[in-house]
């Protein structure tokens, strides 16, 4: 791995992709299966600037704690004061692969053991992706922190001092749908992370300005596959119920994923598959790979 980051930011952009794609494609992407099976397919790569105002927007719409990338990277190095315009945000999708997505396609009440492995076993790949990120760009001598792992970050409820869906939003990556869940390029069967960098890099275009532009429902005023989908009635023509969701995964989480697996983590899903936007933009041909 090169020690020194590229001069030209065009060329930061591409050398930080390629940091990530290849970890995506090492052993390290795995569901934990015995078949050796990795967890999430190859990932999309979003840039959104330190001082984009959209981040104190978030303040209001996701909560007033949620922290803006300057916030956060202070936290991180509280020595140092950058200003914001010398951040930028590095954000990522990490879809589901095709099997994952086919098996809880099937389900109707509980995850498939493919999905439930793929928020446990899949979620830990994500924080080795962080935290890998953070270590190349520190060598390269670029200062660098993965927000949801200082310790300093919390959930409150059902929001967080930094929302990865949000920061995906804000990247270019994707608008929300009717149940919350973030519709990209790569369909809504995803999970996402971020890393704060002081190192200038070109900001990915948003092409919408409607945060449910993408969303069908929204959009078409048509489609309401994911109201069928929820087990629990957590999703209706009027959003979505989080408390209710909430709910339900943690009953998932005791009564299913603790006693069958062995280990405890919430997962669902059933909203994010057998729908329009699961693996591609609704109403679009699925994406060339």
């Amino acid at each position: 791995m090169r020690r020194e980051a590229p001069s030209d930011s065009a060329g930061r952009a591409d050398w930080i992709i390629e940091v990530i794609a290849g970890f995506c494609s090492s052993a390290h992407n795995s569901l934990g299966m015995p078949q050796q099976e990795p967890a999430f397919a190859a990932p999309l790569v979003g840039f959104a600037a330190g001082d984009d105002p959209l981040f104190a927007e978030l303040k209001r719409h996701v909560g007033p704690s949620h922290w803006t990338p300057g916030e956060a990277f202070a936290l991180a190095f509280p020595e140092r004061a950058p200003n914001a315009g010398e951040l930028a945000v590095i954000s990522w999708i990490l879809p589901h692969t095709q099997q994952t997505k086919r098996d809880n396609r099937r389900q109707r009440s509980l995850p498939a053991e493919r999905w439930v492995r793929a928020k446990f076993a899949g979620e830990r790949f994500n924080v080795a992706l962080r935290e890998h990120l953070v270590t190349v760009l520190t060598a390269a001598g670029v200062a660098a922190v993965a927000p949801t792992r200082l310790p300093q970050w919390s959930t409150e409820g059902v929001t967080s001092t930094w929302s990865e869906r949000h920061i995906a939003y804000a990247a270019g990556l994707g608008t929300f749908g009717l149940c919350d869940g973030l519709i990209t390029p790569l369909g809504k069967a995803m999970r996402c992370g971020s890393v704060v960098a002081c190192l200038p890099l070109p900001a990915t275009p948003r092409p919408y300005s409607d945060h449910h532009a993408y969303c069908d429902f929204f959009s078409r005023k048509h489609c309401a596959v994911c109201v069928e989908r929820c087990p629990v009635g957590a999703i209706s023509e009027r959003g979505h119920d989080k408390a209710r969701c909430h709910a339900y995964l943690e009953q998932v989480r005791h009564e299913f994923i603790e006693p069958r697996f062995g280990f405890s983590t919430d997962a669902c899903g059933l909203c994010q598959t057998k729908v329009p936007c699961e693996s591609h933009l609704p109403g679009r041909s699925r994406p060339r790979r």
